[in-house]
Protein backbone atom coordinates (compact mmCIF):
# COMPACT_ATOMS: atom_id res chain seq x y z
CA UNK A 1 0.00 0.00 0.00
CA UNK A 2 0.93 3.39 -0.99
CA UNK A 3 -0.19 6.36 1.20
CA UNK A 4 1.12 9.43 2.93
CA UNK A 5 1.24 9.74 6.89
CA UNK A 6 -0.53 13.22 7.08
CA UNK A 7 -1.77 16.17 4.50
CA UNK A 8 1.57 17.66 5.12
CA UNK A 9 3.29 14.37 3.03
CA UNK A 10 1.51 15.89 -0.22
CA UNK A 11 3.24 19.17 -0.19
CA UNK A 12 5.64 19.57 -3.07
CA UNK A 13 6.42 17.73 -6.30
CA UNK A 14 3.88 19.62 -8.11
CA UNK A 15 3.03 19.03 -11.92
CA UNK A 16 4.70 21.25 -14.79
CA UNK A 17 2.39 22.02 -17.56
CA UNK A 18 2.13 23.30 -20.64
CA UNK A 19 0.49 26.62 -21.46
CA UNK A 20 -1.26 26.28 -25.20
CA UNK A 21 -4.16 28.93 -25.80
CA UNK A 22 -2.31 32.49 -24.19
CA UNK A 23 1.31 31.46 -25.18
CA UNK A 24 0.61 31.35 -28.54
CA UNK A 25 2.34 34.33 -29.81
CA UNK A 26 5.41 33.31 -27.85
CA UNK A 27 7.91 31.69 -30.12
CA UNK A 28 9.27 29.34 -26.61
CA UNK A 29 7.64 26.69 -25.10
CA UNK A 30 5.71 27.90 -21.46
CA UNK A 31 5.36 25.42 -18.72
CA UNK A 32 3.45 26.47 -15.89
CA UNK A 33 5.10 25.15 -12.34
CA UNK A 34 1.31 24.64 -10.87
CA UNK A 35 1.45 25.20 -7.36
CA UNK A 36 -2.41 24.21 -6.70
CA UNK A 37 -2.14 20.84 -6.24
CA UNK A 38 -0.42 21.16 -2.87
CA UNK A 39 -2.65 20.79 -0.07
CA UNK A 40 -3.49 23.95 0.64
CA UNK A 41 -3.84 24.86 -2.59
CA UNK A 42 -0.82 26.91 -2.55
CA UNK A 43 3.27 27.61 -3.20
CA UNK A 44 3.03 28.71 0.17
CA UNK A 45 2.66 25.25 2.13
CA UNK A 46 6.08 24.75 1.05
CA UNK A 47 7.43 27.48 3.44
CA UNK A 48 4.74 27.65 6.24
CA UNK A 49 6.09 23.56 7.00
CA UNK A 50 9.94 24.39 6.77
CA UNK A 51 9.57 27.59 8.72
CA UNK A 52 7.69 25.44 11.23
CA UNK A 53 10.04 23.15 11.33
CA UNK A 54 13.11 24.79 11.58
CA UNK A 55 11.30 27.26 14.43
CA UNK A 56 10.49 23.70 16.54
CA UNK A 57 14.23 22.89 16.05
CA UNK A 58 15.97 25.80 17.44
CA UNK A 59 13.03 26.67 20.15
CA UNK A 60 11.26 29.34 19.00
CA UNK A 61 7.95 27.47 18.32
CA UNK A 62 7.59 25.27 21.77
CA UNK A 63 4.85 22.74 22.01
CA UNK A 64 1.17 24.15 23.00
CA UNK A 65 2.23 27.60 21.51
CA UNK A 66 0.50 30.00 19.22
CA UNK A 67 1.69 30.97 15.56
CA UNK A 68 1.45 34.37 14.91
CA UNK A 69 1.58 35.92 11.47
CA UNK A 70 0.49 38.41 8.71
CA UNK A 71 -0.56 36.90 5.73
CA UNK A 72 -2.61 37.75 2.69
CA UNK A 73 -4.32 34.69 3.29
CA UNK A 74 -2.06 31.38 1.83
CA UNK A 75 1.39 31.26 4.17
CA UNK A 76 -1.60 31.31 6.81
CA UNK A 77 -3.42 28.47 5.14
CA UNK A 78 -0.19 26.21 4.65
CA UNK A 79 0.94 27.24 8.37
CA UNK A 80 -2.67 26.09 9.76
CA UNK A 81 -2.66 22.93 8.33
CA UNK A 82 0.52 22.22 10.10
CA UNK A 83 -0.40 23.46 13.00
CA UNK A 84 -3.55 21.17 12.91
CA UNK A 85 -1.14 18.29 12.38
CA UNK A 86 0.98 19.42 15.21
CA UNK A 87 -0.99 20.62 17.74
CA UNK A 88 -0.78 24.62 17.65
CA UNK A 89 -2.61 27.19 17.82
CA UNK A 90 -3.09 30.24 14.88
CA UNK A 91 -3.66 33.88 15.22
CA UNK A 92 -3.70 35.32 11.12
CA UNK A 93 -3.69 38.90 10.76
CA UNK A 94 -4.60 40.24 7.18
CA UNK A 95 -5.57 43.56 5.29
CA UNK A 96 -8.89 44.70 4.03
CA UNK A 97 -8.67 44.32 0.64
CA UNK A 98 -7.77 40.35 0.59
CA UNK A 99 -10.67 38.72 -0.81
CA UNK A 100 -13.61 37.27 1.85
CA UNK A 101 -13.03 33.61 0.78
CA UNK A 102 -9.61 33.72 2.11
CA UNK A 103 -10.38 35.31 5.86
CA UNK A 104 -13.42 31.95 5.84
CA UNK A 105 -10.94 29.56 4.58
CA UNK A 106 -8.42 30.63 7.74
CA UNK A 107 -11.45 30.42 9.84
CA UNK A 108 -12.61 27.28 8.69
CA UNK A 109 -8.89 25.37 9.58
CA UNK A 110 -9.78 26.81 12.56
CA UNK A 111 -7.56 30.06 12.69
CA UNK A 112 -8.31 33.01 14.94
CA UNK A 113 -8.18 36.28 12.18
CA UNK A 114 -7.16 39.67 12.58
CA UNK A 115 -8.68 41.73 9.62
CA UNK A 116 -6.41 45.51 9.23
CA UNK A 117 -6.95 48.56 7.11
CA UNK A 118 -4.55 48.43 3.94
CA UNK A 119 -4.79 51.73 3.54
CA UNK A 120 -2.07 52.95 6.16
CA UNK A 121 2.02 53.23 6.35
CA UNK A 122 3.75 50.48 7.05
CA UNK A 123 4.74 51.71 10.62
CA UNK A 124 1.04 52.25 11.57
CA UNK A 125 0.41 51.07 14.56
CA UNK A 126 -3.07 49.53 12.66
CA UNK A 127 -1.19 48.41 9.60
CA UNK A 128 -0.88 44.50 9.10
CA UNK A 129 2.86 44.33 10.22
CA UNK A 130 2.64 46.26 13.10
CA UNK A 131 -0.43 44.49 14.26
CA UNK A 132 1.22 41.31 13.79
CA UNK A 133 4.18 41.89 15.74
CA UNK A 134 2.20 43.53 18.51
CA UNK A 135 0.64 40.40 18.79
CA UNK A 136 3.71 38.31 18.97
CA UNK A 137 5.26 40.27 21.70
CA UNK A 138 1.94 40.19 23.97
CA UNK A 139 0.39 36.10 23.42
CA UNK A 140 2.33 34.31 25.97
CA UNK A 141 4.13 31.11 24.15
CA UNK A 142 3.67 32.23 21.33
CA UNK A 143 6.14 32.35 17.99
CA UNK A 144 5.40 35.53 14.83
CA UNK A 145 6.55 33.81 12.13
CA UNK A 146 7.65 36.95 9.93
CA UNK A 147 7.44 35.22 6.10
CA UNK A 148 9.29 38.60 4.87
CA UNK A 149 12.11 38.16 6.76
CA UNK A 150 12.67 34.70 7.98
CA UNK A 151 15.19 32.81 6.08
CA UNK A 152 13.06 29.06 6.43
CA UNK A 153 11.43 30.74 2.98
CA UNK A 154 14.02 30.90 0.70
CA UNK A 155 15.38 27.96 2.02
CA UNK A 156 12.18 25.62 1.36
CA UNK A 157 12.31 26.47 -2.37
CA UNK A 158 15.97 26.37 -2.48
CA UNK A 159 15.65 23.05 -1.34
CA UNK A 160 12.42 21.54 -2.95
CA UNK A 161 10.66 24.45 -5.82
CA UNK A 162 13.82 24.94 -7.25
CA UNK A 163 14.97 20.91 -7.62
CA UNK A 164 11.53 20.06 -8.97
CA UNK A 165 11.52 22.98 -11.73
CA UNK A 166 15.50 21.69 -12.72
CA UNK A 167 14.37 17.83 -12.56
CA UNK A 168 11.28 18.30 -14.79
CA UNK A 169 13.10 20.68 -17.69
CA UNK A 170 16.05 18.08 -17.08
CA UNK A 171 18.09 21.29 -16.32
CA UNK A 172 16.60 22.56 -20.33
CA UNK A 173 15.38 25.80 -18.56
CA UNK A 174 16.31 29.41 -19.69
CA UNK A 175 14.13 31.82 -17.85
CA UNK A 176 11.79 31.53 -14.65
CA UNK A 177 9.18 34.06 -14.40
CA UNK A 178 6.65 34.54 -10.56
CA UNK A 179 5.18 37.72 -9.10
CA UNK A 180 7.24 38.50 -6.12
CA UNK A 181 5.36 39.40 -3.02
CA UNK A 182 7.87 38.06 0.07
CA UNK A 183 10.02 37.19 -2.03
CA UNK A 184 10.87 33.83 -1.03
CA UNK A 185 10.42 32.12 -4.17
CA UNK A 186 11.98 34.27 -6.58
CA UNK A 187 14.91 33.95 -4.25
CA UNK A 188 15.00 30.89 -3.23
CA UNK A 189 14.09 29.39 -7.13
CA UNK A 190 16.16 31.61 -8.37
CA UNK A 191 19.18 31.12 -6.57
CA UNK A 192 19.07 27.24 -7.16
CA UNK A 193 18.48 27.33 -10.79
CA UNK A 194 21.21 29.90 -11.38
CA UNK A 195 23.64 27.42 -9.41
CA UNK A 196 22.43 24.65 -11.16
CA UNK A 197 22.89 26.28 -14.59
CA UNK A 198 26.06 27.47 -13.52
CA UNK A 199 27.97 23.76 -12.95
CA UNK A 200 25.89 22.86 -16.24
CA UNK A 201 27.42 25.55 -18.42
CA UNK A 202 24.36 27.32 -18.91
CA UNK A 203 22.12 30.76 -17.86
CA UNK A 204 18.83 30.74 -16.35
CA UNK A 205 17.12 34.39 -16.38
CA UNK A 206 14.97 35.43 -13.57
CA UNK A 207 12.12 37.65 -13.62
CA UNK A 208 9.54 38.88 -11.35
CA UNK A 209 6.73 40.42 -11.81
CA UNK A 210 5.69 43.33 -9.83
CA UNK A 211 2.52 45.51 -9.58
CA UNK A 212 2.04 49.30 -10.19
CA UNK A 213 1.82 50.67 -6.51
CA UNK A 214 4.78 48.48 -5.35
CA UNK A 215 8.65 49.22 -4.91
CA UNK A 216 10.21 46.26 -6.30
CA UNK A 217 10.93 47.20 -9.69
CA UNK A 218 12.46 50.73 -9.18
CA UNK A 219 14.30 49.82 -6.46
CA UNK A 220 15.65 46.25 -8.81
CA UNK A 221 17.32 49.36 -11.72
CA UNK A 222 17.91 52.48 -9.02
CA UNK A 223 18.78 51.41 -6.03
CA UNK A 224 16.15 53.94 -4.51
CA UNK A 225 13.57 53.01 -2.17
CA UNK A 226 10.85 55.30 -3.43
CA UNK A 227 7.63 56.32 -1.42
CA UNK A 228 6.04 58.36 -4.56
CA UNK A 229 6.13 54.51 -6.27
CA UNK A 230 3.39 53.55 -3.24
CA UNK A 231 0.31 53.54 -3.79
CA UNK A 232 -3.02 51.45 -2.33
CA UNK A 233 -3.80 48.24 -5.29
CA UNK A 234 -6.16 45.29 -5.79
CA UNK A 235 -4.33 42.71 -7.05
CA UNK A 236 -3.49 40.05 -4.32
CA UNK A 237 -0.71 38.47 -2.99
CA UNK A 238 2.10 40.47 -5.10
CA UNK A 239 3.87 43.58 -4.50
CA UNK A 240 5.07 44.86 -1.30
CA UNK A 241 5.48 48.77 0.08
CA UNK A 242 8.45 47.66 2.34
CA UNK A 243 11.97 45.80 0.93
CA UNK A 244 11.66 42.26 3.06
CA UNK A 245 14.99 40.80 3.77
CA UNK A 246 13.64 37.90 1.71
CA UNK A 247 14.19 39.59 -1.57
CA UNK A 248 17.48 39.01 -3.18
CA UNK A 249 17.82 41.32 -5.86
CA UNK A 250 21.10 40.50 -6.77
CA UNK A 251 19.46 37.17 -8.08
CA UNK A 252 16.52 38.83 -9.98
CA UNK A 253 17.68 39.92 -13.65
CA UNK A 254 14.48 42.10 -14.07
CA UNK A 255 11.32 43.17 -12.79
CA UNK A 256 8.14 43.97 -15.26
CA UNK A 257 4.96 45.71 -13.84
CA UNK A 258 1.16 44.75 -14.58
CA UNK A 259 -1.85 46.12 -13.65
CA UNK A 260 -4.87 45.46 -11.25
CA UNK A 261 -7.20 45.60 -14.64
CA UNK A 262 -4.22 42.98 -16.48
CA UNK A 263 -3.88 40.69 -13.70
CA UNK A 264 -7.64 40.80 -12.82
CA UNK A 265 -8.63 40.12 -16.85
CA UNK A 266 -6.31 37.52 -17.62
CA UNK A 267 -6.72 35.69 -14.11
CA UNK A 268 -10.09 35.27 -15.81
CA UNK A 269 -8.48 34.12 -19.35
CA UNK A 270 -6.71 32.10 -17.69
CA UNK A 271 -9.66 29.69 -16.56
CA UNK A 272 -11.76 30.36 -19.90
CA UNK A 273 -9.00 29.72 -22.23
CA UNK A 274 -6.54 27.47 -20.77
CA UNK A 275 -8.98 25.62 -17.73
CA UNK A 276 -6.79 26.87 -15.11
CA UNK A 277 -8.58 27.79 -12.54
CA UNK A 278 -6.09 30.08 -10.46
CA UNK A 279 -5.37 33.07 -8.30
CA UNK A 280 -5.03 36.84 -9.37
CA UNK A 281 -1.48 36.47 -9.20
CA UNK A 282 -1.24 33.70 -11.77
CA UNK A 283 -2.81 36.34 -14.09
CA UNK A 284 -0.64 39.18 -13.03
CA UNK A 285 2.24 36.56 -13.85
CA UNK A 286 0.68 35.36 -17.13
CA UNK A 287 0.35 39.07 -18.54
CA UNK A 288 3.58 39.79 -17.57
CA UNK A 289 5.24 36.72 -19.22
CA UNK A 290 4.10 38.24 -22.76
CA UNK A 291 5.23 41.78 -21.99
CA UNK A 292 8.61 40.23 -22.08
CA UNK A 293 8.03 38.30 -25.02
CA UNK A 294 11.37 40.00 -26.56
CA UNK A 295 13.59 38.37 -24.66
CA UNK A 296 12.54 34.87 -25.34
CA UNK A 297 13.67 32.77 -28.35
CA UNK A 298 12.24 29.15 -30.25
CA UNK A 299 14.62 27.50 -28.45
CA UNK A 300 13.66 28.61 -24.47
CA UNK A 301 12.41 26.80 -21.89
CA UNK A 302 10.22 29.35 -19.78
CA UNK A 303 8.48 28.11 -16.25
CA UNK A 304 6.21 30.41 -15.06
CA UNK A 305 4.71 29.72 -11.24
CA UNK A 306 1.31 30.13 -10.69
CA UNK A 307 0.42 30.40 -7.00
CA UNK A 308 -2.64 29.78 -5.79
CA UNK A 309 -6.41 28.32 -6.55
CA UNK A 310 -9.12 30.52 -8.15
CA UNK A 311 -11.88 29.42 -5.39
CA UNK A 312 -10.09 32.25 -3.14
CA UNK A 313 -11.29 34.41 -5.81
CA UNK A 314 -14.75 33.31 -6.80
CA UNK A 315 -16.15 37.01 -5.30
CA UNK A 316 -13.82 39.37 -6.81
CA UNK A 317 -11.63 38.36 -10.23
CA UNK A 318 -14.32 35.60 -11.11
CA UNK A 319 -17.40 37.85 -10.31
CA UNK A 320 -18.50 39.79 -13.32
CA UNK A 321 -20.34 42.38 -10.89
CA UNK A 322 -17.24 43.24 -8.89
CA UNK A 323 -14.88 43.32 -12.13
CA UNK A 324 -17.63 45.92 -13.99
CA UNK A 325 -17.29 47.61 -10.16
CA UNK A 326 -13.39 47.60 -10.63
CA UNK A 327 -13.77 49.33 -13.96
CA UNK A 328 -12.12 46.30 -15.40
CA UNK A 329 -14.80 44.92 -18.07
CA UNK A 330 -17.95 46.75 -19.95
Amino acid sequence: MKYAENILETIGNTPLVKLNVLTKELPCLVLSKYETFNPGNSVKDRMALQMIKDAEADGRLKPGGTIIEGTSGNTGMGLALAAVIKGYKCIFVMADKQSKEKIDILRAVGAEVVVCPTDVEPDDPRSYYSVSKRLGEETPNSWYVNQYDNPSNCKAHFLSTGPEIWEQTAGKITHFVVGVGTGGTISGVGTYLKMMAKEAGTTVKIWGIDTYGSVFKKYHETGIFDEKEIYPYITEGIGEDILPLNVNFGVIDGFTKVTDKDAAVYTQRLAKEEGMFLGNSAGAAIKGLLQLKEHFTKDDVVVVLFHDHGSRYVGKMFNDEWMKAQGFIE
